[in-house]
């Protein structure tokens, strides 16, 4: 089978979950799925139960941001980049050694908008990629060059959102 190579994207609800449904659906095949998390860090409800799932369904993470990038001095926003260039050096180590059948890299295009991660490096990672596993990106803002190589692009589009009405973020919903 051949791989291919799927982004999610936009500035609605949904991107992470999306990625997450379709590496359930592969992992429920018996296909071994690493998600690799950029920008995030806080307890969400689906780390606890992707847990459950391992060491077939492997969640990686850094250590939890405490602060959106907007927020974060010049020092913080060092340390986060540095943070997250160690953690995309992994997931391309993890890639192309582990024997997943799945890799996603969620908030990758996150990371990249931000400057936090080299747009080059990604492209570099996915041209020369092994043709052995899916991958799978997400986040806002992708660059017409990571549209250009991959296969699948949905755009998620936000119509309304309860943030909008000053609701915030409910456990086991939104986080």
């Amino acid at each position: 089978m051949k791989s291919l190579i799927h982004i999610y994207t936009g500035n609605g609800k949904g991107k992470t979950t999306a990625a997450i449904g379709l590496g359930i659906r592969a992992y429920g095949r018996g296909f071994k799925v690493l998600m690799v998390q950029f920008l995030k860090g806080a307890d969400t409800g689906e780390i606890h139960t992707l847990k459950k799932l391992e060491p077939g369904f492997l969640l990686y993470r850094g250590t939890e941001i405490k602060k959106f990038i907007w927020n974060m001095n010049e020092a913080e926003l060092r340390q986060t980049a540095r943070i997250q260039q160690d953690i995309f050096n992994y997931a391309v180590d993890a890639a192309i050694c582990g024997g997943w059948d799945m890799v996603i890299m969620d908030e990758i295009l996150g990371a990249v908008s931000s400057g936090m991660v080299d747009l080059n490096e990604v492209v570099q990672f996915i041209k020369d990629k092994p043709d052995n596993f899916e991958l799978v990106l997400t986040g806002r803002n992708a660059p017409p060059e990571l549209v250009e190589l991959a296969d699948y692009v949905s755009e998620i589009k936000a119509v309304k959102h309860p943030m909008e009405k000053g609701i915030p973020a409910r456990k086991g919903i939104e986080n």
